[in-house]
């Protein structure tokens, strides 16, 4: 369509590696990164899994690590790597035609959580001084755009763990309405503390499977029981075709649809029959001008919990009930645990690389299906190859929160 996106750069950096390709190859082989955490023991957590990012990640900025909570600092490792990707570089572009739009779950909640106990130990005098620009919601997409000295829109978005999405299609709506040629947008964070696990474990979210770290996050499983707790950053370098084209950039892929709706139904459960998430689904495809049955892969949202894969699955197998094979489907949460607000922008990552590169990852974890998440075509035990043009990616979130994104092949 005239009006795609195209999405022109990645990076990444999660518990699979720092750098789009580490990544990527830890997710085609399968590789867990589940582990107890040290902290979290240390912490008295209720639950201790956690799938942590390895240092180093933040290449660019040693010396200031002190200034960033780490959920910023991936991201600014994250939009280094995809900027670079493409030969765009801070000072040779507009920078008033340059939107930074970040999403996130809970902010600098890593900084907060600390600072916090430093005023209980210590009082008041023990703060750092740069508590409030590390903690503060919209800061990571502040602090981007300081360092790439981007003027345009600088946004963040908190949709709960559909917030790298919502950056997303927020960043697109923007190059869409001509405000700005080059959006860097993503989502970003840092959630593996002592407060976030507890208060998880409280809900009943978390899996605890301890003694095998390895399998516990088992997307569409008949054996799931909740999700590992994870931490990263993904970004995507979005343009408008036009402005792509003029500078001779290849696009990966186009953004071509996107839809977005709410439950309006529970605070925390997804919509019984995923009524949000069949309507988002319906405006990603009109907005693509395609049909259901076009559909070749969907990056699921698939977090390893009884509710929100029975719901998922189900949606899937009813609106791609056409007689033929339905579209291929996996879950990166096996690998990578679930990287909260995050979680929807590395997936979209993950999804525009299985349109270029013809591959749809394993879903780790997965052995056998529970009647609710039978009869999806999910992809387990090796990486599939398979010719996508079309690809989907979902993204869910607490408060009834539903994303597609839907990317076509260049």
């Amino acid at each position: 369509m005239s009006d795609d996106i195209a999405v022109t750069g990645i990076g990444l950096v999660t518990p699979g590696g720092t750098g789009t390709e580490a990544t990527w190859e830890t997710v085609c082989a399968g590789r867990a990164t589940a582990r107890v955490d040290p902290v979290l023991t240390e912490a008295g957590a209720p639950v201790r899994l956690a799938c942590r990012v390895a240092p180093p990640a933040e290449e660019g900025v040693r010396g200031r690590l002190w200034r960033f909570d780490p959920a910023t600092r991936f991201l600014l490792t994250a939009a280094r790597e995809a900027l670079a990707s493409v030969g765009l570089e801070p000072g040779r572009w507009d920078p008033g035609r340059v939107a930074v739009v970040v999403g996130t779950a809970a902010g600098g909640v890593a900084t907060l959580e600390a600072q916090h106990r430093k005023l209980l130990a210590s009082g008041p005098r023990a703060l750092s001084p740069m508590t409030l620009p590390a903690f503060l919601p919209n800061m990571a997409a502040g602090q981007l755009a300081l360092e790439l000295g981007a003027t345009g829109p600088a946004l963040q978005t908190s949709t709960a763990c559909a917030s790298g999405a919502t950056a997303i299609i927020t960043a697109a709506l923007l190059l869409r309405a001509g405000v700005c040629d080059v959006a860097v947008a993503g989502g970003t964070d840092a959630m593996v503390t002592p407060l976030c696990a507890s208060a998880f474990a409280k809900l009943g979210a978390l899996s605890r499977r301890e003694d095998g770290p390895g399998g516990a996050s088992r997307p569409f499983d008949r054996d799931r029981d909740g999700f590992v707790l994870g931490e990263g950053c993904g970004v995507l370098v979005l343009e408008r075709t036009a402005h792509a084209t003029a500078r001779t950039a290849r696009p990966l892929a186009f953004l071509a649809g996107f839809g977005a709706t709410g439950d309006a139904h529970h605070a925390t459960a997804p919509h019984p029959e995923g009524a949000g998430l069949r309507a988002a689904t319906a405006l990603a495809l009109a907005g693509a001008g395609r049909r259901p049955g076009e559909v070749d892969h969907i990056n699921a949202h698939g977090t390893s919990t009884a509710l929100n894969d029975a719901v998922e699955a189900t949606a899937i197998r009813e609106l791609y009930e056409t007689g033929l094979q339905g579209p291929s489907v996996t879950s990166a949460k096996g690998v990578l645990g679930h990287t909260m607000g995050a979680a929807g922008a590395i997936e979209a990552a993950l999804t525009v690389l299985t349109v270029v590169r013809g591959t749809v990852p394993p879903t780790a974890g997965f052995t056998a299906p529970d009647a609710a998440t039978a009869g999806i075509d999910l992809v387990h035990g090796a990486a599939r190859p398979q010719r996508v043009r079309l690809a989907l990616s979902h993204s869910l979130g607490f408060g009834g929160h539903n994303t597609v994104l839907a990317f076509t092949a260049v």
